[in-house]
């Protein structure tokens, strides 16, 4: 299977302040570079960023879908609890309208920064992520002629339908976000690709095997599934420098109860995650600084080897570690100062090296 490479516009652009122009002017790049996919970011605010530019997704997806030919396009990830799941089934099928069949929704079960401060409740976030995931899955095969019933504990449909049909058949691919047990049991029964994001290769591997233990016990065939895996890449002439900036983020972002478990560390017994991940938004940035702290027991040999720094061969290295653990498609999070810069370097050297190794 060709590995695919794609990137988003997610932490990273809200890090750089960057607005829906440069935005789009970065797509309209990686569209002409040999780029697979683009991504967004669906967030209504980043906290720790208060100078971000924050555009809606599925509105920027389908304006960089008419200004590409060739990227599939997609949300790194929709939550299954601002939006109800009839608005995300239309805005994905009318996305893959508008570009011709590139459309992809990308979903996982949400987190509080995006829906406590609009009095929002944040609860049984999974379990409304499979009553989501059910429901659209349902619309996605409607039509005047073939209304479809759903009778959940969140979501009812009562003989209901959308009057649009995606032109990808039999329905734009889903790509579920998922990283403990119960969300990985999900993207082995409902999605066609996996995005976790804050992995090692070990994690990665682990994580995989269960999805594919899971599809197996329900008797799906994944040989089509896309393990697709959000890595950061940072090109520097002085990788160390780069690395040493990268550093505290990179280690935030792997910090996980999964994580700590695959390789053997002792978590922070003052830091409560799930509280992190259920509470954390713009009244509590104490909760941040919190997992900065804990997040400093990951010792750098782990932590830098799910990060591609220095020059193109440095990431290339680092992309054969995932593809060695099992990833086909790679979502990557440029950082440093030359975003475009950045883009043109992997479109340029990154990606047709493993475009030559296809060959052989």
């Amino acid at each position: 299977m060709k590995t695919k490479f794609g990137f988003t516009q997610g932490l990273n652009v809200a890090r750089m302040g960057l607005d829906e122009n440069q935005v789009i002017t970065a797509c309209q790049m990686a569209d002409r570079l040999d780029f697979d996919s683009i991504w967004a970011m669906d967030h209504a605010n980043v906290p720790q960023w208060k100078n971000a530019v924050v555009n809606d997704a599925w509105l920027m997806l389908a304006a960089i879908g008419v200004l590409t030919k060739n990227v599939e396009l997609g949300t790194c990830v929709t939550d299954a609890i601002r939006r109800h799941p009839s608005a995300i089934a239309l805005s994905t099928v009318t996305l893959d309208r508008l570009t011709n069949g590139r459309g992809m929704l990308g979903i996982g079960a949400g987190e509080a920064q995006n829906v406590v401060d609009f009095g929002i409740e944040f609860t049984k976030p999974v379990t409304k992520l499979k009553e989501q995931l059910e429901v659209i899955e349902k619309l996605f095969q409607s039509d005047p002629d073939n209304r479809v019933d759903y009778e959940g504990k969140y979501y009812k449909l009562i003989n209901a339908c959308l009057q649009a049909r995606s032109i990808r058949r039999p329905r734009p691919p889903v790509y579920i976000a998922a990283g403990a047990p119960k969300t990985l049991e999900l993207c082995a029964r409902y999605g066609d690709g996996w995005i976790p994001i804050g992995y090692t290769p070990e994690l990665f591997k682990a994580h995989a095997d269960v999805i594919r233990e899971h599809a197996k016990n329900f008797g799906r065939d994944l040989s089509n599934f896309q393990f697709a895996n959000d890595v950061d890449v940072y090109f520097s002439d002085d990788g160390e420098e780069a690395w040493y900036k990268m550093r505290n983020a990179v280690k935030v972002s792997l910090y996980k109860p999964e994580l700590l478990k695959v390789h053997n560390i002792e978590q922070d017994s003052e830091f409560d995650f799930r509280k992190y991940f259920t509470e954390y938004a713009m009244n509590r940035p104490e909760l941040m600084e919190q997992m900065k702290k804990a997040a400093t027991k990951i010792p750098d040999s782990i932590a830098r080897t799910a990060i591609g720094v220095g020059q193109p061969d440095d990431v290339i290295a680092m992309l054969e570690r995932f593809i060695k653990a099992g990833v086909n498609h790679f979502i990557i999070r440029f950082w440093g100062e030359g975003y475009f810069k950045s883009i043109e370097m992997f479109g340029k050297k990154v990606i047709p090296y493993f475009r030559e190794q296809e060959k052989k």
